[in-house]
């Protein structure tokens, strides 16, 4: 059966009309915008976790479906999210910032639409006070303006956040420093902001992932025997070769090994599929607890020591930072999930039990452009999880 065009094809109540005087039906109307014809909710419940600034946080999605053909397009003109029965909102957004943090995203200065019959993505960023708990649930309020300048309102997509606090890791890699790059807090990012749609499930296994590449004292990438960015070697940057561990005891529920590394900072091609065989190279994915899965990708060709099956403790040395797989420069991708393939699988959040925190660095810097970086005094952190492009040590 087709979708119908607009809510009046569903049915109309002619009897509430003819009863209520034009009146007061026109002061109901004026009081109360009517409720939005949009689907609206948040796929995956998100779980709380402490990132480096120190603040407890909930990253989700929040999907909006423009349902209906006629509607024509809707113009969300801000969010909030309420917990529990809070009058105060946690996150309020206007119009602007929301288009921060849509996909697909507007183009740059244009408002968020969502045209009739297409989805709009909104990545929610929620930083929980100091005090108090994690809310029980969460609601959402967004106005949104047609294209006949009228106000439509949702107010509910209501989810209930997880209670349990997050799984505490040891680290992933044996000493160094590393810019945990592209982690969380970035919805523009190719971990959190990629959803993949495999048979039937629709699912960001990224959500909490780090791109963990090695550093020097000076924040660079490189050692400086490099001069052309061009033409190096994986032995011209400073984390290739480390070893990478267990963060916690479990079982190897699949790896691989064999698979070439590709030539640093070159084109390469796309992935054939969006599956852990085409995007990790060689790779190992623990079990560390029941449906939670620790992901290692990008291995050195010849490294991988474990097998599928095989128990392991943590600290264990699983293999070696490489290159393989689809990756532009040696580094360790790093990831929790609830599924052993990153296909179907959704991302996790984590804290590490401890780790050295030296300060943000942007990705010009970790190749020696734009101003010099400068490390902070370390920072020892416990049961954090790094936020995007802040360099830890371990």
């Amino acid at each position: 059966m087709p979708y119908p065009r607009s809510p009046r094809d569903i049915g109309r109540c002619l009897l509430l009309s003819a009863l209520l005087p034009a009146a007061m039906v026109s002061a109901a109307t004026a009081a109360t915008p009517p409720l939005a014809p949009v689907e609206a909710r948040v796929p995956f419940a998100p779980a709380p976790f402490t990132g480096s600034d120190g603040t407890r946080h909930l990253a989700y999605e929040l999907h909006i479906s423009n349902f209906y053909g006629d509607t024509g397009s809707l113009f969300p003109q801000g969010l909030q999210v309420f917990g529990d029965t809070s009058a105060q909102p946690l996150l309020s957004l206007d119009a602007k910032a929301l288009a921060d943090w849509t996909r697909p995203a507007p183009a740059d200065g244009a408002p968020v639409a969502i045209a009739a019959g297409k989805r709009a993505v909104v990545y929610v960023w929620l930083t929980l006070p100091t005090a108090g708990h994690v809310p029980k649930t969460l609601r959402h309020h967004i106005d949104f303006r047609t294209e006949r300048q009228e106000l439509v309102r949702l107010d509910g997509a209501t989810v209930a956040p997880v209670q349990a606090p997050a799984p505490v890791l040891g680290p992933p890699l044996r000493g160094g420093r590393w810019l945990a790059h592209e982690g969380p807090g970035a919805a523009g990012s190719h971990h959190w902001g990629s959803l993949v749609a495999v048979n039937g499930a629709l699912t960001i296994p990224q959500r909490y992932a780090l791109d963990l590449v090695g550093v020097d004292a000076r924040g660079h990438a490189l050692r400086s025997s490099a001069t052309d960015l061009q033409k190096t070697r994986h032995s011209d940057w400073v984390g290739y070769g480390a070893q990478v561990i267990a963060v916690a005891d479990g079982t190897v529920r699949d790896a691989r090994d064999g698979e070439h590394e590709h030539t640093p900072l070159t084109p390469q091609p796309e992935p054939a599929t969006l599956t852990t065989h085409d995007l990790f190279g060689n790779y190992v994915v623990l079990e560390i607890a029941p449906g939670v899965f620790a992901g290692y990708a990008h291995l050195r060709t010849g490294s991988v020591a474990v097998r599928p099956g095989q128990t392991v403790r943590r600290g264990q040395v699983l293999g070696e930072l490489g290159q393989s797989g689809n990756s532009a420069a040696p580094h360790l991708h790093f990831q929790l999930a609830n599924g052993a393939t990153f296909e179907g699988s959704e991302g996790l959040p984590y804290v590490f039990d401890q780790f050295q925190y030296y300060g943000p660095e942007s990705e010009a810097q970790l190749f020696g452009q734009g101003p010099a970086w400068k490390a902070n005094h370390p920072a020892a952190r416990q049961q954090q999880l790094p936020l995007n492009d802040e360099v830890i040590g371990f």
